[in-house]
């Protein structure tokens, strides 16, 4: 009975030494990041002890997913926020999860960050994903974006989503300051990119579908959904979430387009998107869909590169293959390489 006992305890331990080490190794595959404080002409600097009553309308809300596979790059996104913003303190995070031990890992690296995890259950959306031309823009992860207003707290009324693998070379609180007016939503759009190629032959001889263009106030654009602002008041009492989900539906029996999750806001929103200036998503740099080569950015002034595409810095760093504009993206990288 003794030796089942002591069998029993060792296997316990055994187990959960499996269990945690995983999680261990990613915490501490990476430097703690610097911390950052207010310069002193902030209007507002939070108070870094009392955490109760969060006032979240003192704060500029960015919130982004989080996941193993895309975790460097997360945590490299939030580092260029932190290292490129006056008011640092006054910066409130809000990561959409899969995995809830990912929170631990971020209060390791970032320990005075201000941020909140929210679950997302996959099992909301799987029935609405249909396949795409890339595997990865099928997790499920990649439709968060779609409930933002949903699981982030009523008294947040915007919030700035961006993709992990990008990097903010400039003060986010410009990016913040976007007037929205009456949309729902702001991006950078790309009106010279042809439109028609974001749907199938399928969406554009059918009237039942492509006729959803017709009553808009503008042209329908290209637009990266990267890169964000979004009224979350207008996006609740419209009833966004259940608009794409439609088109998601429809999707499943219609094959009205290829790309993932992009198609589903575009037709929502192309046409009705407030104006944000180019230079807040220099996107593509990951190159295409396929092949992910390299790129370089356009000509002007950058204040957000975005390595859309098959390509990642991290990747193309593992994998000694790294493009000349990742090592840009090099500089915010916080994982711990071996010597």
């Amino acid at each position: 009975m003794v030796r089942i006992m002591r069998f029993s305890c060792i296997f316990a331990v055994a187990m959960l030494i499996i269990i945690i080490s995983p999680f261990q190794s990613s915490q501490f595959s990476y430097h703690k990041a610097s911390v950052f404080r207010n310069t002193p002409d902030c209007s507002f600097s939070a108070d870094r002890t009392k955490f109760e009553k969060i006032e979240y309308s003192k704060f500029v809300h960015v919130a982004m997913t989080l996941d193993n596979q895309y975790l460097r790059g997360s945590i490299a996104a939030v580092h260029s926020i932190l290292r490129h913003c006056r008011c640092p303190e006054n910066v409130f995070f809000h990561f959409l999860v899969s995995d809830t031990n990912l929170k631990t890992v971020i209060q390791y690296i970032f320990p005075e960050l201000k941020f909140n995890v929210y679950y997302f259950d996959s099992k909301r959306v799987k029935t609405l994903i249909s396949t795409s031309i890339r595997e990865a823009l099928e997790h499920p992860l990649n439709y968060a974006r779609n409930y933002l207003a949903d699981l982030l707290e009523p008294s947040i009324h915007r919030v700035i989503y961006l993709d992990s693998d990008i990097i903010v070379i400039e003060d986010i609180f410009k990016l913040w300051s976007t007037n929205l007016g009456e949309k729902a939503i702001g991006a950078p759009e790309y009106c010279h990119a042809n439109f028609t190629t974001y749907f199938t032959a399928r969406f554009w001889s059918d009237g039942r579908f492509s006729s959803v263009f017709a009553g808009r106030k503008r042209k329908p654009c290209y637009f990266n959904t990267g890169v964000m602002v979004v009224d979350l008041v207008k996006w609740r009492r419209v009833g966004y979430t259940k608009r794409i989900e439609k088109w998601m539906d429809i999707q499943k029996t219609n094959r009205i387009y290829e790309l993932g999750s992009l198609p589903p806001f575009l037709l929502v929103f192309a046409g009705d998107v407030a104006h944000v200036d180019h230079r807040w998503n220099q996107h593509g740099l990951g190159g295409d869909n396929v092949k992910g080569s390299c790129r370089i950015p356009h000509p002007g002034l950058t204040s957000l590169l975005h390595w859309s595409g098959s390509g990642k810095p991290w990747v193309r760093f593992d994998s000694k293959n790294a493009c000349a504009i990742d090592f840009v993206w090099a500089s915010y990288d916080l994982y711990k390489h071996e010597t």
